[in-house]
């Protein structure tokens, strides 16, 4: 009997510390379907939005539609008024600022802080709005960022973890797993003391940098351009952009992010527009190559800005807001200039097939000719007409096809 009784003293033990470990497993299991719960109604939230956003684009373009219907295409204004660029490099860091007295500097400022701190002028006032864009001039696509990618990233590198715990030979039991889940939750990982840490020692940069988005103010779009690659730099000697900034309830989110945007916008478009004035055949491709990338190039540019047109109503009234510049996006600036360029395009295909036709190897004269004629008059219709680097080559082809006509009816 006594050896019975302590069987079942033993017996009983393990299964109350059975009990103990499932309970607190199920607590910590319960903690981690209610933070999912929360980010599903957060997704749900995002989704309704994009949805909302989504329609208003729908009724602007329907609206744009009516207008275009019932009434003509108005001029747009003079350009706005241009003041000196600013430049936000390291070596010579300036912005447009208020002239209060510059804040004591925080504990670990970069360099380019102080530089930017000392050459920093008095602000200048804010430039009066341009006039409404006409109805048929282009706008930009908006781009924002997604805080999904760093939720991921960790996620993925956390389970990346715990198959390297998994691989060990000595194996780690579940109580260890149990515990490194209960400390993040509790706020004893690493990485949270490392947000804290932040946020506690980088406060003064912060609010710094607070101080020179809120006050920020641009009539140059090249200058948010150099601005917003300042800020990301100052920004990336955090552990996580988003995390800290969270802490920090006057940070002037949805301004930073409309200069991200117009800033990623332009830079897309200026690249884009370089490519193409830089465009230059090479004349050891094949002849269907060559045409072929010439017209990819072309069908990009055509994307793009179809792609700014019907979201440039929006963009520009966010723009005005936060008196960011927009005219950028007029057929008067920025918009105007990629259409022009696209006139290399036409001129470099119309040469390509003038000089395959005078060969004598070409076999299919009528079909090539045909096919720059309809790139020239895509080229024509786009840009609005052609310079006269582009009326020569035109001509030239014009030339050649008809000499191929009059030959083809003598025999």
């Amino acid at each position: 009997m006594p050896q019975e009784d302590e069987n079942s003293e033993i017996m009983i033990t393990f299964l109350r510390k059975e009990l103990e470990a499932s309970l607190e497993k199920n607590g910590s299991l319960e903690k981690e379907n209610h933070e999912l719960r929360r980010e599903v109604s957060r997704l749900k939230e995002q989704i309704t939005s994009l949805k909302a956003h989504n329609h208003e684009r729908k009724s602007v373009l329907w609206k744009k539609f009516q207008n275009s219907m019932d009434a003509p295409e108005q001029s747009p204004a003079a350009k706005e008024k241009m003041c000196p660029k600013l430049d936000f490099t390291e070596e010579k860091s300036a912005t447009i600022l208020t002239s209060a007295p510059p804040p004591k500097p925080p504990p670990t400022p970069p360099a380019s802080i102080k530089e930017f701190r000392q050459n920093k002028g008095p602000s200048a006032p804010a430039p009066p709005p341009p006039p409404p864009p006409s109805k048929s001039l282009l706008g930009s696509k908006g781009v924002r960022r997604v805080p999904e990618v760093i939720e991921l990233y960790r996620s993925l590198t956390r389970k990346d973890a715990h198959m390297e715990n998994k691989a060990n030979p000595a194996g780690v039991h579940v109580f260890a797993l149990t515990k490194n889940m209960i400390g993040e939750i509790e706020n004893r990982s690493s990485y949270v003391l490392a947000i804290k840490s932040e946020v506690e020692t980088q406060a003064e940069f912060i609010n710094f940098l607070i101080s020179e988005v809120e006050s920020a103010t641009f009539t140059n779009i090249a200058d948010v351009e150099a601005f917003v690659n300042w800020l990301d730099r100052q920004l990336s000697s955090l552990v996580d952009e988003r995390a800290v900034l969270k802490h920090f309830p006057q940070w002037p989110e949805r301004k930073a992010d409309t200069l991200r945007e117009a800033a990623c916008n332009y830079r897309d478009l200026r690249n884009l527009k370089s490519e193409v004035s830089s465009f230059e055949d090479n004349m050891k491709e094949p002849l269907i190559l060559a045409l072929r990338r010439i017209e990819a190039l072309q069908d990009r540019l055509e994307r793009s800005l179809s792609s700014t047109e019907r979201t440039r109503d929006s963009a520009s009234k966010k723009y005005r807001d936060f008196q960011i510049p927009w005219a950028w996006m007029l057929d008067t600036g920025l918009i105007g200039q990629m259409k022009v360029s696209s006139l290399r395009l036409a001129k470099e295909f119309m040469k390509r097939i003038i000089k395959e036709v005078q060969s004598s190897e070409c076999s299919r004269q009528e079909n090539l000719l045909l096919q720059g004629v309809r790139f020239a008059f895509r080229v024509h219709q786009f840009a609005g007409g052609f310079d006269s680097e582009t009326i020569l080559a035109f001509e030239e082809l014009k030339k050649m096809g008809m000499d191929i006509t009059r030959q083809a009816n003598k025999q």
